[in-house]
């Protein structure tokens, strides 16, 4: 149509011979050394830029593995295993990302036309590419939260029968740790109050337990206290507990065989995938108890801001191991306040109006910590302020 060939396809610019990057050729990497990436002294950005570990790597190159599309792979098999029975349930899936296994169960789970309740700042509205609606074809309602927790009263008023003119209810979604709120936590009896809702109404519960380890962590519980009463529980490999790709979802036997099928539509079956699980075995085996380590220096990084310039911090939502810090008392806008701290050696992140995010990790030791403290004290004391 027309002259010319158009430089994109829908909304989506198509990129041009000038703007593609070509990467050098990879070194050989011996799986036996933990490798350190190049970076500013702390990269507080997010815990996903944490690397394996040796001990990972080295599972990695010696998995057994086998066609998972086909008689099944063992390494894959023993993964999810381990992970229905640390959540408390019959069977798991591994799926190659944590927005992956949101989609699978919301596909699983619901109907076209079927409503699901969610606190207003939910991670799968945000940062999921609406998969929700755009390939389910469910409407999200959402409801105000303090800390991450809709407040049970509300959300049991809010669930809709359904009739020929409304929606009906089908699903509630929760989020354990609860990104946008701070990391914040959903303590046991909250999600026994939540699992009440649902049996009363009939309605599925999922669990966005992206950091669910590190709310058990924080709360001193088992994981399982958390999730057993969920439906469908989603867990994320590759954040705190240091694994370089995939998440797990976790329900019943009969939930899992019909998850598995939406794996498949979604492209997500994947052959030989025991050389990425066995580095999630290892992450299970090993980084969950070490998350305290994170919370603590989390704590540390938080109060030594708020005695530096009090009221950046709101101390009661620094629950695990994020911060998010408020840059309107220094008169900066977040964009400006990223720059200055990356420029004097930390690595943050502006996410959204006046807020900056700092996420403490595996790979910031306590040399880095100590680092970022001093460089926080400095930055925010050169801030005049609003």
């Amino acid at each position: 149509m027309g002259g010319g060939s158009s430089s994109k396809i829908g909304r989506w610019a198509r990129p041009s011979s000038s703007n593609l990057i070509i990467s050098p050729r990879p070194k050989f990497v011996d799986p036996s050394e933990e490798i350190v990436p190049e970076s500013p002294v702390a990269d507080l950005r997010s815990d996903t830029i944490t690397q394996p570990t040796a001990e990972m790597r080295r599972a990695m190159a010696e998995a057994v593995v086998a066609d998972d599309g086909r008689e099944g792979d063992p390494t894959a098999r023993k993964l999810e295993s381990m992970a229905a029975a640390l959540t408390g349930h019959e069977a798991a899936l591994f799926c190659t990302s944590g927005t992956m296994g949101n989609l699978v169960a919301f596909l699983t789970h619901l109907q076209p036309g079927d409503q699901i309740l969610a606190e207003r700042d939910s991670h799968f509205l945000h940062f999921e590419a609406s998969g929700c609606t755009a390939l389910v074809g469910a409407l999200p309602v959402t409801l105000a939260g303090r800390a991450g927790r809709m407040d049970l009263a509300e959300l049991e008023s809010s669930v809709n029968p359904g009739s020929r003119l409304k929606p009906r209810t089908a699903m509630i979604v929760a989020e354990n740790t609860h990104n946008l709120a701070g990391g914040t936590c959903l303590d046991v009896d909250y999600m026994r109050g939540l699992w009440d809702i649902a049996r009363r109404h009939d309605l599925f519960v999922h669990l966005d337990g992206a950091r669910v380890f590190n709310a058990a962590v924080a709360l001193e519980v088992e994981a399982k206290e958390l999730t057993q009463g969920c439906q469908s529980v989603m867990i994320d490999l590759s954040k705190g507990l240091c694994a370089p790709y995939g998440a797990l979802l976790c329900g019943s036997e009969e939930f899992i065989v019909g998850a598995r099928a939406r794996r498949q539509r979604v492209g997500g079956n994947v052959r030989q995938i025991g050389h990425m699980a066995a580095a999630g075995i290892v992450a299970l085996e090993t980084m969950v108890d070490r998350l305290a380590e994170d919370h603590a220096n989390a704590r540390r990084l938080a109060e030594s801001i708020e005695e530096v310039r009090p009221g950046l911090i709101d101390l009661d939502l620094v629950q695990t191991n994020i911060v998010y810090l408020d840059a309107r008392p220094l008169g900066v806008s977040e964009a400006a306040l990223v720059c200055a701290l990356e420029e004097a050696g930390v690595r943050c992140l502006a996410t959204g109006p006046n807020r900056v995010r700092l996420v403490t990790h595996h790979d910031g030791d306590a040399g880095q910590i100590e680092h970022a403290i001093v460089v926080l004290g400095k930055v925010l004391k050169a801030f005049p302020g609003a």
